[in-house]
């Protein structure tokens, strides 16, 4: 089984998919936000755990709305490393 993509919901209006195409070494994010509605797009490297935890820190800001601690930073990072590359 492998996991391609990952759909996340923040406060009312604000979205995260994040998927990685099959022989790629990047993983694709795109946030939905009222100030991006046409969708604001990130590449990472699918290698990276400092990448992936970086996208997951700005997942965090940009979808709650504050600037979370680590628990709250994991939970985004543990969905992200889904897609990585280890």
């Amino acid at each position: 089984m492998r996991i391609t993509r990952i759909e996340f919901e923040g406060q009312i209006g604000y979205f995260a998919t994040a998927h990685r195409k099959r022989y790629t070494d990047h993983i694709e994010v795109e946030l939905l936000t009222p100030d991006f509605p046409n969708g604001k797009q990130y590449q990472i490297a699918a290698n990276s755990e400092e990448d992936i935890y970086a996208m997951a820190e700005q997942m965090q800001l940009s979808l709650e709305g504050y600037r979370g601690t680590n628990s709250d930073i994991h939970d985004y990072y543990r969905e992200l490393i889904r897609l990585g590359k280890f």
